[in-house]
């Protein structure tokens, strides 16, 4: 067979723990030894989402599926073809929501103890050099969404933040160069 049909992992690798082919095309990994740390929030909606997959859209494709199987001939049946590569799709995420709601450490902002400082969960107001603000909350990977003002715990801005008070100064590598950045105001919801 053609090499350029077998997926083989790269030496030293095991195509079976590939995260992001777990996942899909976009996610996150974890940076070995590190936990999973998740807000509240985020792990509902990973949860949401793992239930979602497990109670009603798997049974329903297998129905499909099971349906297509008893029409004949697989080979042209595309609710048969299509169904089983949705399914291959489906039990992926399932896995990977799996592991991540597993492995997860959730923090609840409200119990932070420490509020003058930001830690993570945190939303931190922040003035640029040219006088404007902008506001960021640290999040799991999982949860990260830079346009709406999430940022992964494990980014260069979250990791200049961390430990940060009111008042301080932060520098941190951009892809615009280093930034430096004041904290304005520090809140746990």
């Amino acid at each position: 067979m053609n090499k350029a049909f077998v997926r083989e992992a790269p030496a030293g690798e095991d195509a079976g723990e590939d995260e992001e082919d777990e996942a899909g095309v976009g996610a996150a990994k974890l940076p070995a030894g590190t936990k999973n740390y998740m807000t509240v929030a985020g792990y509902a909606t990973l949860r949401a989402e793992f239930e979602q997959l497990v109670k009603v859209e798997r049974p329903s494709i297998v129905q499909v599926v099971s349906w297509a199987a008893g029409n004949g001939d697989r080979s042209e049946n595309g609710d048969y073809i299509y169904g089983k590569k949705r399914l291959r799709e489906i039990d992926r995420r399932i896995r990977f929501l799996s592991k991540r709601l597993d492995s997860a450490v959730v923090v609840d902002p409200a119990a932070q103890e420490n509020r003058d400082q930001v830690f993570f969960a945190a939303t931190v107001v922040v003035c640029d050099v040219d006088g404007s603000e902008a506001t960021y909350k640290i999040v799991g990977i999982d949860e990260a969404n830079p346009g709406a003002g999430l940022i992964s715990w494990i980014s260069p801005l979250a990791r200049a933040l961390l430990k940060a008070r009111e008042g301080d100064a932060v520098r941190f590598a951009s892809p615009g160069g280093v930034r430096e950045l004041e904290v304005i105001e520090i809140r746990y919801e």
